[in-house]
């Protein structure tokens, strides 16, 4: 049993970027901006993060068929922040209120609990006031896919 809970989200300092393309380019885009967090010596103050701009089921299969999914990740870093680059820039990412919910098992998995996630939005009246931001508190590198950890946090109003 899912449980979905309304929880307030701090405002947090990112390195983070954004490319058009599919969800497949999210590893890499990670991987982009932990490289520039090393050299730069910054302090990493959270799990990486993925913000989904598309936020319906029917958007996210078309945005990723199509390759015109708006891809944005970022990484929570210390104050003060650090100076980005061209490609990928500090900024700090807005708070508030949000459905929050935890998927335990593979990405390509997730699907149910969005679902899920999606009708209890619906049934309380509220409307998704944001991009949805997915965390990733373990590395799918050194865990095995069945305990991998997807912390999902939707905007709502």
């Amino acid at each position: 049993m899912l449980e979905i809970t309304l929880v307030e989200v701090p405002a947090m300092n990112v390195l983070g970027t954004t490319k058009t393309g599919t969800y497949a380019l999210i590893p890499e885009l990670l991987m982009k901006v932990f490289t520039l967090i090393q050299k730069k010596k910054a302090t990493i103050a959270g799990p990486p993060l993925f913000l989904c701009h598309e936020t319906s089921p029917a958007a996210v299969m078309e945005a990723n068929e199509k390759g015109t999914a708006v891809v944005e990740v970022a990484w929570p870093v210390n104050e003060p922040p650090v100076k980005g680059t061209k490609e990928i820039k500090a900024y700090v990412l807005p708070g508030g209120r949000m459905a929050h919910v935890v998927h335990k098992g593979p990405y390509e998995t997730c699907e149910p609990t969005y679902l899920a996630l999606f009708a209890w939005i619906k049934e309380r009246g509220l409307t998704i006031g944001g991009p949805i931001r997915e965390m990733y508190p373990n590395d799918p590198r050194v865990v095995p896919p069945e305990d991998i950890i997807t912390d999902i946090y939707v905007p709502v109003r």
